[in-house]
Parts: C-alpha cells; structure tokens; sequence
C-alpha cells in the first residue's frame, strides 16, 4: 500500500512530505493508522544532526491511531482498537525488562538503527529502503511496527491528547516523580519548560512538592508553568539560583531537573550548583554525544550530590502510559492545556520551528487520510 509519510533525507534538513510503498506486516507485526503524532524535541535533534542515525528515515515517535491489520501471532491488539505507541519495543525477556525497567530494554539497540526487529524494513521510495524512528515512524499516514510498540487504549479516550502520553508526559512527569523522587515539601527547580519541563513541574506539584520554580526564557512557558503547578518562575538560572539561595538560607534546593531542548555542560553545572548537600540533579534533556559533565568531584563527594540520569522519565512504558491516562480522566494531569498548536502533516517543518522559536509548549499533527 501507499503512505504518505514526512522523510528525513539528509541532516542537517527538513523533513519532506513523500510518498512510500508500505509492506504488510510480517509475523509480530502490526498495520497501524495514525491520527495523531506529538512534536517531541527527539525528532528535531534528527533535523540538526544531534542524534545519528542511519539516513533515510521516517520521523515520529509520540503517535495515536487505530489498528489496521496484524500479523501472525499478535495477540496485543486486533484491527479496530485505538492504541498510543510505545517508543521502546520491549522485549519482555532481558535483564532490564525482567527489572521493570523495560525503558532500557536491550531491544534499545533498534530505535536508531532504522530497521524493524528483524533487521528488514517496510518503507520504501525513491529506489531506497528506510526505517522508523524508534521503530514506530509515527509522522506516517500509516506504518508497520512491531506488537510491542502498540498500547491499546479504550476507545472513549481523546485521541489527541493521548498521542502525547507516548513521550513527553511520561518523560517529564517521571523525571519528577521517579528520577528525582520528589517527597511531600521538596523544593524542586525545573530547568526547560517544553514538552517535557512542562511535565516535570506537573508531576513535582502532584507528588507534593512545596516549592516549584520553572526557569525558561519564554515568557509564555513560564506563565504556563504558573498554570500548572509552579510556584515561582524565573528567566534564567542566574535569577534561579539567587532566588534559591536566599529562600533556603544557603542550603540549596533538594532538586534540580535538567530538560532543556538542547543539553549543555553550563546547564548541568549550574543545576548541581543549585541543589544542596544530598540533594538531585535529573538529567533528561538529550545532548550531542560529544557534550560531557564538568562537575566540581569533591563537592560529589564531600556533599553526596547526586546526578541521574533519566530516559522516558525512568518509567515503564507499558504501566505508565495507561496509568497517565487515568491521571488524565480523574483530572489530575492536564493534557488539553499542553496542545499549543496543531498542524497537517504537510507542515510538519513549521511545527519544529515553532518549537524553536519558543511558541509552543507542545504542538501536534493532526494526520489525514
């Protein structure tokens, strides 16, 4: 079959809106239709070059839809369920996912590599062959991925707004809450307020915490992190830090989460120059690979700080993704309120550079067919 699907030919580039043939799905497989996809910051570190992978590629990782068709042996979901992707296909088998931590699942090894578990790939144009981002390519009008990258959801839930819990509301939602283990009267800094800061300081509020300080350049960011759970904003760390200081008698915040759209050794710096002795510094934001930490190491040592890191907010997405869907109906977690722009597939580019011009807290495709 044909699918129209935003391609990524070179990077630094654009994706460019093309048109695929798309194989059936072999055995573990699944034909799915996407409706929705997030415009997570992952997918513009591919625009720019930070993150390598091999080239051609289909972006998209935070995706909703419907099944289509299965391959043999599923027995996750049939066509007609409404489902949200799974961005890591857990194996269920290897000594992370037997821990629970299926987010470092050894299948990890095939987000970036641009092929299906097997090794193969579905998409093809041009004359080439191309894989998914994350094997789940979800800025697709339709793809095949593997069963564990489908997570069913009832039917009566928004499919807009679920799209988003494939990624960012999990990610900065658990750095909070799992990577920093934020207890009752914390006093939590936040440094990037996107799609997933924004969700950092939601989980920080939730989980208790007395004091929430979002820090951003954007003035608008910052109003929302007010919106939903802040307590204090600043615009930059400088600003942060005194604030801090001064509240604290010196001492320090007890955390700091890092989840700027670029990582930078500064950042990370001046994150664990925030946090007092014992204290936390979550490091969620993606960096190029060359981006290393320079941390004073007897103040590592003498004042037992801490830094972690956190991918997919240290969460299981298998659990997670319907337990942030509760959340959502019960109204403790805000999801409308993210959706700051919605976009065609056919303008997928000015959604990313939206983001980078400090318009969106989250924008979303809305996908035809």
């Amino acid at each position: 079959m044909k699918t129209k699907s935003a391609v990524l030919w070179e990077s630094p580039g654009n994706f460019e809106i093309t048109e695929l043939e798309l194989d059936p799905p072999k055995a573990g497989e699944v034909l799915v239709e996407y409706h929705h996809a997030g415009l997570c910051h992952s997918d513009e570190h591919l625009r720019h070059g930070d993150l390598p992978t091999p080239l051609p590629i289909v972006g998209g990782h935070e995706g909703s839809g419907v099944v289509v068709e299965v391959g043999s042996g599923v027995t996750r979901v049939k066509p007609g369920d409404h489902f949200v992707t799974s961005w890591m296909p857990g194996c269920g088998h290897c000594r992370f996912c037997h821990m629970g931590k299926n987010n470092l699942c050894d299948n990890g090894a095939f987000i970036l590599a641009g092929t299906m578990l097997d090794g193969t790939q579905r998409l093809h144009g041009r004359g080439v062959s191309m894989g998914s981002i994350d094997v789940v390519g979800a800025f697709s009008q339709y793809n095949v991925v593997p069963q564990a990258c489908v997570i069913p959801i009832a039917d009566d839930v928004p499919m807009d707004v679920a799209a988003l819990t494939a990624c960012g509301v999990p990610t900065g939602w658990g750095s909070a809450v799992n990577a920093a283990d934020t207890r009752p009267g914390d006093f939590v800094v936040v440094f990037g307020i996107g799609g997933i800061g924004i969700n950092a300081v939601q989980g920080a509020a939730f989980a208790g915490a007395g004091v929430v300080v979002a820090v951003d350049p954007v003035a608008f960011k910052r109003d929302m992190a007010l919106k939903l759970g802040a307590t204090h904003v600043f615009e930059n760390a400088a600003e942060a830090h005194e604030f801090v200081m001064s509240s604290t008698r010196g001492q320090g915040a007890d955390i700091a989460i890092v989840t700027i759209g670029i990582a930078t050794t500064q950042i990370a710096s001046e994150a664990f120059g925030v946090v007092r002795k014992g204290g936390t510094v979550v490091i969620t934001a993606v960096c190029n690979p060359s981006v290393e930490l320079q941390v004073p190491m007897l103040e590592l040592t003498l004042y037992e700080k801490r830094i972690v890191g956190s991918l997919f907010g240290s969460s299981n997405p298998y659990l997670a993704i319907p337990k942030f869907i509760e959340l959502y109906q019960q109204g403790h977690l805000k999801l409308d309120e993210l959706i700051t722009n919605r976009y065609p597939l056919d303008n997928i580019n000015d959604g990313y550079d939206d983001m980078l011009g400090g318009r969106n807290i989250r924008g979303l495709l809305d996908i035809e067919h």
